[in-house]
């Protein structure tokens, strides 16, 4: 009687399916179709000794095949390592400049401070997260909104366009003027500390706005916006409003900029186009129509700041733009599924690196659509687009990324197949002169606006 409450209870709209229980009949097919011959025994007995099934599943015809040598490839220098962060975005927006910077100061290496960004990322975000509660203290604590919002007040993962607006409104410094502390190094405690004291005066906010007491709102955000302020200077120190910074040129010439603000420092390093209307974000997403600009609704760090906004293409367009780039020494911001088919041991990135099919006799493969559609791929990670490796006609065969990860993984090169580029490359942030005539004309048109909660993002 209960099963029959239980699957009426379950029957989808329109009545027309139902939820079925595993009948002893079907179970006995399912532990029919797992037949333990010899090689199945094998796989099992190896597996069942072995935690680690991705090297079990190496696929070794495929080693040694991909090499790190390119045709064109721009001239960086310098690994970064964002350490145990989320700063990934933050790193990449920085390392695509550094090589421009590092020619105009004659400089054998140069880093930014990502502490300093760090630090007015996250007061920036905590204020957005603030005005966004306050913004929807009329809807239910259980509104898509507000269960959002109160889920991830805060955290230190971003794109591009979050770089964009902290430099503009705060400016950058060298990395010697405000170095990393643990805290930036390895972000997790001192963000649930922030986030902990957001949720805390986001309820606060909320408790006035029911009562009417809508004249105690902005002394409540302030209020908080203290206590984050000084949980971040405790943790990461206070960003300086002046500094002086003196280096040494590749000749061993000693120089030095004196009391020079970040936003000063800012407008000397930043190229004169630097501005969302110049450089463009370009997507693949084939879940949604090409040609088409896109706006992710609040997903910015500054309320003044612009929405992360995008342009959507086919891999054949955005190939194109980006070989152009590179061969006119250009590095781009782009963001990967990086977990996927990487060969850690080699710093490859390649679809075939992998034969899980093969070592479970499981069909795995999916589409980039399906993939994306189910949540079982997104871009997880930004890194530098810099060098491309082509055939006798222009094609790409490889490309190659500078990663934010230190040394360890080969010098912190990863080269990527162009197989694995149609898959698992995602964005890059691109010039748009290297972009094509329906490109450029495209991004003149209204951005249809996704939420923030949307699949992709």
């Amino acid at each position: 009687m209960k099963v029959n409450i239980i699957i009426i209870a379950l029957l989808l709209i329109g009545g027309t399916l139902s939820a079925q229980q595993i009948t002893d009949k079907e179970l006995s097919e399912i532990k029919a179709s797992f037949v333990k011959d010899p090689a199945t025994r094998a796989i099992q007995n190896i597996l069942t000794n072995d935690k680690n099934i991705r090297e079990n599943a190496i696929n070794r015809e495929r080693q040694g095949k991909v090499d790190h040598y390119f045709k064109y490839r721009v001239s960086v220098r310098g690994i970064t390592d964002q350490k145990s962060s989320g700063r990934c975005w933050m790193f990449t927006s920085m390392n695509v400049l550094r090589p421009g910077i590092m020619a105009a100061y004659e400089l054998s290496e140069f880093d930014f401070s990502h502490n300093f960004l760090y630090f007015w990322d996250i007061f920036e975000k905590s204020n957005l997260f603030l005005e966004n509660i306050i913004a929807t203290a009329g809807r239910p604590m259980d509104d898509r909104a507000v269960t959002f919002f109160f889920e991830h007040p805060v955290n230190d993962g971003g794109v591009w366009n979050l770089y964009y607006n902290l430099g503009e409104k705060y400016g950058v410094v060298p990395q010697s003027v405000m170095p990393e502390t643990a805290h930036s190094d390895n972000t997790s405690g001192l963000l649930s500390l922030v986030n902990e004291r957001l949720r805390k005066g986001g309820y606060a906010l909320r408790e006035l706005a029911a009562a009417k007491k809508k004249s105690g709102l902005q002394a409540e955000k302030l209020a908080t916006l203290k206590d984050v302020y000084r949980v971040l200077a405790l943790c990461l120190g206070e960003p300086p409003a002046t500094f002086t910074w003196r280096y040494k040129t590749r000749s061993g010439e000693i120089r030095e900029i004196a009391n020079c603000t970040p936003r000063r420092f800012y407008e000397e390093i930043t190229p004169d186009d630097y501005s969302p209307a110049n450089y463009i974000m370009i997507m693949n997403d084939p879940t949604r129509d090409y040609y088409k600009v896109y706006e992710i609704e609040n997903y910015r760090n500054t309320i003044e700041g612009v929405n992360w906004t995008y342009l959507n293409l086919p891999n054949e367009e955005i190939k194109k733009a980006a070989i152009a780039s590179i061969k006119n020494n250009e590095a781009m911001y782009t963001s990967s599924d990086v977990g996927k088919a990487f060969d850690r041991v080699n710093g490859v990135l390649d679809p075939g690196a992998y034969d899980f099919n093969a070592l479970f006799g499981v069909d795995f493969d999916m589409d980039k659509k399906a993939r994306i559609l189910t949540r079982q791929s997104g871009s997880a990670h930004a890194m530098s687009l810099i060098g491309v490796d082509t055939d006798e006609n222009g094609a790409p065969l490889k490309w190659q990324l500078e990663n934010s990860w230190g040394t360890t993984i080969n010098g912190g090169y990863l080269t990527l197949t162009d197989d694995w580029f149609d898959e698992y490359i995602f964005r890059l942030v691109i010039h748009r002169r290297y972009l094509g005539e329906k490109a450029i004309k495209s991004l003149d048109q209204k951005p249809v606006a996704l939420p923030a909660w949307d699949y992709m993002y």
